[in-house]
C-alpha cells in the first residue's frame, strides 16, 4: 500500500474493485459504486478522520495478492496505517450502513453504564438496545460481546459490571439481554458458564429476537428475513385495505410465539408492491387471504388442506409439516395434448417422472425460464439438436418451465439447466455443465452422456531422429 494512503490515527476504508469503463461483468461493483461514493461524501461534510480509498485491482495485482482479494468489489478496513492486519467489511452495501459500521469502527461499539438512570435513558433511547452484563469487563465474553456489537451496526448497546444492575434485571449470572418495545418487551441470553460466549450463537440470537414475531415483508425488511438464517417461512397473504383479512392478523401472532427461531411469521400485503413474490408462490391477489409454507433451502412448499386461518389452524398447519405429516405442495402446469407431437418434447410436473426416468430412453432436458436471456439464446440450439435426433428412438430432447413447475426428484436454482437422464435402472442423473452448441451437445449424446476426452495433437517427429 502507498505511504500516501496512510490517514495517521484514522482510518481507510479500500474498495479493490475494477475499473474498466466498458467491463459490465462485474454488476456489484456498479451497484456499490454511488453508495461508495455517497459514504465518502458524508464522512467528507462532517469531517472525519474516516477516508475512503478505492484500488483498481486488475491493474493493482501485487495489491490483490497481498491482501487475498479472490472477488470484486472487496471491501477492507484499514487502521492506523496498519497494512498486516485489515478487518473484513460485513456491514450494509449502502452509504448509511458504510458511515455507521465505520463509525463503530472507531467509536466505542458499546456504552459502559454505570448507574440506574443511565441504564433506563439507553434503554428509553431505541426500540431495541442489548446490554452485556458481565461480573469482569476483562474477560473474554466481554471481549466477544463488544466485537458482535462492532458488526450489528443497526443496534444500539450497552454494557455493565454493576451488582446493583444485576440485581435490578433479576440477573444471577453473566448474560447478554434484549431489550425492545414490541412483542414480549424482553428476551435473555445466558452465558454458557462453561463453554463461554458463542459469537455466532449470539448474532443469531440477536438477529432472531430484534425481528417482530410477525415481520411485514417489503423493500426494507426483505434482507433481514433471509439474514436471519431461520429456513422455515410460514406467509399469510392479506389485502392490508380490507378489514376482514387485517383482523387475521391477532390470530397469526398468538401462533408464531412457539414457533420463534424455527418459523420465520411473515404478512404478505397483496395490495402492495409484492406482485413478485405472488408470482413466485403461482398465486393472484385474488387468493389472499391465503397461507403458504416454505423450507427457503429445499424451496419445497406447503399448502394448507383448509381456508380456515384461526390461531389454532396456523398452529397445527406448522406442526404438522416440522413432524413430516404433510407432504409439498408441486406446482405443475396441465401435460399440453400434443406435448410429444413436435422434436422438443414438452415437459411439466405431472409427465416428468414418466418421461424423464422411462428406462429405455435417454433423455435429454433443458429447465428453463421463459424471462431468461441465456435460455432465449440456446432455444434455437436445443431446437436444432431435437431435430437432428428425432429419428433416434432411444433419444428424447425435451423442456420444463421451472417456473411453472416443481419436481420431487430435485430442486433447479440456475437457468438454464440441463440434465441428462440415461437409459437403464437406478434413476441416474447428469447435469450437463460444458459449451451449449450443436456440436458438443452432439458429441455428449453420441458417447453416453459423456464427453470424450480432446484428442491430443501428434507431435511430428524430426527428420533423421532415432525412432
Amino acid at each position: 500500500m502507498k505511504e500516501g494512503w496512510k490517514v495517521g490515527s484514522g482510518a481507510l476504508l479500500t474498495e479493490l474493485s475494477t475499473h474498466y469503463p466498458d467491463a459490465p461483468w462485474c454488476g456489484h461493483c456498479r451497484s456499490l459504486a454511488p453508495e461508495y461514493a455517497k459514504a465518502a461524501s458524508l464522512l467528507k461534510n462532517e469531517s472525519s478522520e474516516l477516508k475512503l480509498a478505492k484500488v483498481d485491482g486488475p491493474a493493482e495485482m501485487k495489491l490483490v495478492e497481498e491482501f487475498g482479494v479472490n472477488g470484486y468489489p472487496a471491501l477492507k478496513f484499514f487502521r492506523d496505517g496498519d497494512r498486516s492486519q485489515p478487518v473484513e467489511f460485513t456491514g450494509p452495501r449502502e452509504a448509511e450502513g458504510i458511515v455507521r459500521w465505520l463509525k463503530r469502527r472507531l467509536g466505542p461499539a458499546a456504552t459502559q453504564l454505570e448507574t440506574e438512570a443511565e441504564t433506563t435513558q439507553l434503554i428509553d433511547s431505541q426500540d431495541i438496545v442489548i446490554i452485556g452484563f458481565f461480573k469482569d469487563l476483562q474477560d473474554e465474553d466481554t471481549a466477544g460481546f463488544l466485537a458482535t456489537a462492532e458488526d450489528a451496526v443497526d443496534l444500539t448497546f450497552g454494557f455493565t459490571d454493576r451488582p446493583e444492575l444485576f440485581q435490578k434485571y433479576g440477573l444471577s449470572q453473566d448474560t447478554v439481554v434484549l431489550f425492545k418495545k414490541f412483542d414480549e418487551g424482553r428476551a435473555d441470553y445466558p452465558v454458557d458458564e462453561e463453554l463461554g460466549l458463542d459469537q455466532a450463537d449470539l448474532s443469531r440470537f440477536l438477529i432472531i429476537h430484534s425481528m417482530h414475531l410477525v415481520t411485514e415483508f417489503n423493500s426494507k425488511t426483505s434482507s433481514k428475513i433471509f439474514r436471519a438464517k431461520i429456513l422455515n417461512h410460514l406467509l399469510l397473504f392479506i389485502n392490508q385495505t380490507l378489514t376482514p383479512h387485517k383482523e387475521l392478523l391477532a390470530d397469526f401472532q398468538e401462533a408464531a410465539r412457539p414457533f420463534r427461531g424455527e418459523v420465520l411469521f411473515v404478512v404478505v400485503d397483496v395490495a402492495g408492491e409484492n406482485d413478485h413474490v405472488l408470482q413466485y408462490f403461482g398465486m393472484n391477489a385474488t387468493d389472499a387471504p391465503a397461507l403458504r409454507f416454505i423450507n427457503i433451502e429445499t424451496t419445497k412448499k406447503y399448502l394448507p388442506t383448509t381456508g380456515e386461518i384461526t390461531a389454532a389452524s396456523v398452529t397445527t398447519f406448522c406442526q404438522d409439516i416440522l413432524s413430516g405429516k404433510v407432504k409439498p405442495h408441486l406446482r405443475s402446469q396441465e401435460i399440453p395434448a400434443d406435448w410429444d407431437q413436435k422434436p422438443v418434447k414438452v415437459l411439466v410436473g405431472k409427465n416428468f417422472e414418466q418421461v424423464a426416468f422411462d428406462e429405455s430412453k435417454n433423455v435429454f432436458v433443458k429447465f428453463y425460464a421463459p424471462w431468461c436471456t441465456h435460455c432465449k439464446e440456446m432455444a434455437q440450439t436445443w431446437e436444432d439438436l431435437a431435430e437432428k435426433y428425432k429419428d433416434h428412438e432411444d433419444i428424447i430432447i425435451a423442456e420444463l418451465d421451472s417456473t411453472a413447475n416443481e419436481l420431487e426428484a430435485f430442486t433447479v436454482r440456475g437457468f438454464p439447466t440441463l440434465k441428462y437422464f440415461p437409459a437403464g435402472p437406478g434413476r441416474k442423473v447428469i447435469e450437463y455443465k460444458s459449451a451449449r452448441d450443436l456440436e458438443t451437445f452432439s458429441k455428449f449424446l453420441d458417447n453416453g452422456g459423456v464427453l470424450p476426452e480432446p484428442e491430443e495433437p501428434e507431435i511430428p517427429v524430426p527428420v533423421g531422429a532415432p525412432s
